[in-house]
């Protein structure tokens, strides 16, 4: 795009968000703000500072910007391109630019879920964040997450879980997340989103800025724990002014976590306990694109899961003597059935390449006759549904006895 070092300078100047939708509203392209007179800006509502940004019309920025996003290989997309969503646009303060990291899906076509909680979740939170976006993914939905840690976090492992694609939207810069879930979101065909430059200083306010985002890309929000005063509710009653439905989780009653859901529910939000009582309100929008699934369907515990759920939560582990078991061959077999009926075709050549002991990544995939990138995306997911692990070395041990 010719003009894109103008959109750069747009998302880059620093104008407040208002003022962002303001000129762009006015004036419907960045290049045409950059060069209009002093005099064009007298009907707006803008700030000293805001005028200042616009009467010094310095690119530096931008093409800072530009260079970073080149030498990192990110994607830019503007308010004007077609890949911009639909769903943005109609939001009281548009972003100007999309800064992403992966994919980004066809949006308006696909019933986008936001899941969101409280960073210190309850045990019960963590567990009920996974599973419903387990679920809601394994009926056809797709999952958006801040990533932050609790919650949002959890939401986005457990799609991973279900083969789900992820839509990390960001309160910081796009270069600054660099998490493994990051990099596990990006590696299965998800995708980072951030209105705010590589190198942009962070500010606490970009948090809430990245709600309207968030809520403006999704069709639905899951509140899962949250209590009175957070920044979930912050977040759905952002959503609930676009006009988004909105579900919560029920809790305990006298738990802290559980006000703000309790609240919300006692206001009208939809109640849920499983995946499919968010994707059955939208199933007449998206007609054979979803499928419904059991209230039952758990995604597979991860090695060492429990324990990591209470550490989670800031919660000590109770030490009892191991009680006496009857023999888990039967039963034992039955479940490593159950898990591998699951794995694509290339996951299960991948699986019985891994020798007994650590194999290196080159002897996989010499073993299946994959492609190095078809090797190392499903290596990533098997290893976020915990059938593997990496050592040292790039080399791979099975968590898993296939015979």
């Amino acid at each position: 795009m010719a003009d894109l070092e103008y959109w750069l300078w747009l998302s880059t100047a620093g104008f407040g968000i208002s003022a962002q939708a303001q000129l762009l509203d006015c004036f419907g392209d960045a290049e045409e703000i950059f060069h209009a007179p002093r005099e064009a800006f007298d009907g707006l509502n803008l700030s000293q500072r805001d005028r200042s940004l616009l009467e010094r019309r310095d690119l530096d920025r931008a093409y800072q910007a530009l260079r970073s996003c080149q030498e990192q290989d990110l994607r830019i997309v503007t308010y004007r391109d077609s890949a911009y969503p639909s769903r943005l646009r109609q939001i009281s303060s548009p972003p100007a630019v999309l800064y992403l990291r992966g994919n980004l899906p066809s949006l308006d076509s696909e019933p986008a879920i936001a899941v969101i909680g409280t960073r210190r979740a309850s045990p019960y939170g963590l567990k009920m964040a996974r599973t419903l976006s387990y679920q809601i993914a394994r009926s056809g939905g797709l999952i958006l997450s801040g990533l932050t840690q609790g919650i949002d976090a959890m939401a986005a492992r457990g799609a991973l879980q279900a083969d789900g694609t992820v839509l990390a939207v960001l309160g910081t810069e796009i270069d600054r997340e660099n998490s493994s879930l990051a990099r596990d979101v990006v590696t299965t065909g998800g995708v980072l989103i951030s209105e705010y430059a590589p190198g942009t200083p962070s500010q606490r306010h970009h948090f809430r800025e990245r709600n309207r985002i968030a809520a403006g890309l999704s069709v639905g929000v899951v509140v899962v724990e949250a209590p009175a005063k957070s920044g979930a509710l912050l977040f759905a009653e952002e959503a609930l002014e676009q006009g988004k439905e909105i579900f919560a989780v029920p809790g305990n009653a006298d738990a802290e976590n559980s006000a703000g859901t309790l609240s919300l529910i006692r206001d009208g939000a939809a109640l849920a306990t499983c995946g499919w009582d968010v994707m059955s309100e939208f199933e007449a929008l998206y007609p054979g694109r979803m499928k419904r699934v059991s209230a039952d369907l758990q995604p597979p515990e991860l090695p060492g899961e429990a324990p990591e759920l209470e550490k989670a939560a800031g919660k000590a582990q109770p030490v009892s003597a191991p009680a006496a078991e009857p023999d888990p061959k039967p039963e034992a077999a039955k479940n490593l059935r159950d898990q591998l009926a699951v794995l694509s075709e290339d996951q299960l050549k991948i699986l019985t390449a891994v020798e007994k002991n650590a194999t290196h990544i080159d002897d996989i995939i010499e073993a299946t006759g994959l492609s190095t990138a078809t090797v190392l995306a499903q290596l990533t997911v098997l290893q976020i549904k915990g059938y593997i692990r990496r050592e040292p070395g790039m080399r791979i041990v099975l968590n898993i006895k296939l015979k």
